[in-house]
């Protein structure tokens, strides 16, 4: 099961995610913001946006946000956004 071990603010709704399979990625998140759904909403605000935090290898947002590490690494891998992580390996 893939996990998220690492997460960084880059800019504008944009975080760097390393994941357990030593690959990184960085994943925009304003299509996800653009939908306008009641638990994004909160997220357009950046102070907000930044304050994540990684739960059982989850990306989780304090207002019960939570995002499927395994759905993001697919995402990116199909999105040729997905690169071996070498410091890691």
């Amino acid at each position: 099961m893939i996990k998220i071990v690492k997460a960084e603010y880059l800019e504008h709704k944009i975080i760097r995610l390393w994941f357990s399979d030593q690959t990184v990625g960085d994943y925009d998140l304003q299509p996800l913001l653009d939908k306008q759904t009641e638990l994004v909403t909160p997220l357009q605000d950046e102070v907000y946006f930044k304050q994540f935090f990684l739960e059982l290898g989850a990306l989780c947002w304090k207002n019960g946000l939570e995002l499927s590490p395994g759905n993001i690494h697919n995402k990116l891998r199909q999105q040729g956004k997905l690169q071996t992580d070498l410091k890691a390996a």
